[in-house]
């Protein structure tokens, strides 16, 4: 197990009604919040009706920014940190889920730094950020309790990420009520977006990892047992329950801690998403299959663990790397029964892209080569075969 250091500040406020309760619990730090959602289902909702109220009996003065949508832009970021500094905003308030949530973190970071972009492009060390407070609508990216914010330049077609313990949410209400409404296809892509946090944490090289195997092994079976209740009774609260807190558990580091991750998954849709604009979690799933076929021998008693271990197999069933294969094959089943693609070209992502894509994802489209993951290396032929492997 490697050292680590624990930094989970985020005040989680689970549960019924909690949303009505907003204008209290950020009245301590601000006076005058940026309220920032996506379209109009929080209003068709009423849920944009409460947030208001709640911040007017507080007396906190807001402006308003709507408009994000999946893949969060770039554009309507730089726009909400101009915003904030005309206004003297002190607080990002985001309604929605991880798309909303990643923009607010952009702003927050805009606001007080200049060149947003640079960030996420370049890395480098913020020294100062708004503090931001989450209204999760989504559960999927795990956003409303962790560092980390992904934006899209969409004049450049890239999407990038960036990390800062700044940018960490200071509280966020996570009520399952909240989800009843979502569509099929959006609980489907959360599913998948939550588990393959897990899995860019799971698949290590790291020994003596038992605490943390077992965290992820939980979790995973957790999330997967309930996806399919809400998939077919979307208002069943404590199935919600369950996968509202596990894609919270999945992105807040606890599962992480002291085990080298891997993260190529992630890097590797993110031109996908860039270029296609696919829904983020669609693209894990035709992807996590297809890299697991490609690096599981790296670790092949890892693969063999989360075969038995999760998806059930027999551990006397034939030989491991049989093993192995027939949990990949129930991976796939289970994203095919929340109604997910498997294929790349079932979502219109043509080969002829390929080698571009895998050239991004590893920097070498950009004169600076570096290997992507953790349990394996990869550059960008692996990242190319892997795309095929996907098609």
């Amino acid at each position: 197990m490697l050292n680590f250091d624990m930094h989970i500040p985020t005040r989680i406020i689970f549960g019924r009604d909690a949303q009505k309760e907003i204008g209290s619990l950020i009245k301590p730090y601000t006076k005058k919040a940026l309220l920032h959602y996506g379209g109009n289902s929080i209003k068709n909702s009423g849920l944009y009706d409460q947030v208001v109220a709640s911040l007017k009996e507080n007396n906190i003065e807001f402006v308003e920014l709507g408009g994000v949508v999946p893949n969060p832009r770039l554009a309507l970021a730089e726009e909400g940190a101009a915003l904030c500094k005309k206004e003297g905003v002190d607080l990002i308030l985001a309604v929605g889920g991880g798309s909303v949530i990643d923009s607010a973190k952009a702003i927050a970071l805009g606001a007080c730094n200049d060149e947003i972009w640079k960030f996420y492009e370049e890395g480098g060390e913020i020294k100062s950020a708004l503090p931001v407070a989450t209204i999760l609508t989504i559960p999927a990216a795990g956003s409303e309790s962790s560092p980390h914010s992904v934006i899209t330049n969409e004049e450049k077609q890239i999407k990038k990420g960036y990390g800062s313990n700044l940018l960490k949410p200071i509280l966020s209400i996570v009520n399952p009520e909240l989800f009843f409404t979502l569509p099929k296809n959006q609980i489907s892509n959360g599913v998948a977006d939550m588990m393959s946090h897990i899995f860019e944490r799971y698949f290590t090289n790291t020994k003596n990892t038992d605490l943390t195997d077992g965290l992820c092994e939980t979790t995973l079976k957790t999330i997967m047992k309930n996806a399919l209740i809400v998939s077919k009774n979307p208002q069943n609260y404590d199935a919600w329950c369950q996968v509202g807190f596990g894609g919270t558990m999945a992105h807040n580091d606890i599962l992480g801690l002291g085990r080298e991750q891997d993260w190529a998954c992630h890097d590797m849709e993110h031109e996908l998403s860039a270029i296609y604009d696919i829904a983020h979690g669609a693209g894990l799933a035709i992807l996590t299959p297809a890299w697991m076929q490609y690096v599981y021998k790296t670790n092949i008693n890892m693969f063999v663990q989360f075969a038995v271990n999760v998806m059930g197999v027999e551990s006397s069933y034939r030989d491991l790397d049989a093993i192995v294969m027939e949990g990949i094959a129930r991976l796939r089943e289970f994203y095919k029964k929340m109604g997910l693609p498997s294929t790349l070209t079932e979502v219109g992502i043509e080969e002829s892209k390929f080698e571009l894509m895998a050239r991004k994802a590893t920097g070498e489209a950009y004169g600076k080569e570096h290997s992507i993951g953790g349990l394996k290396k990869l550059y960008w032929q692996d990242v190319l075969e892997i795309y095929k492997l996907a098609k």
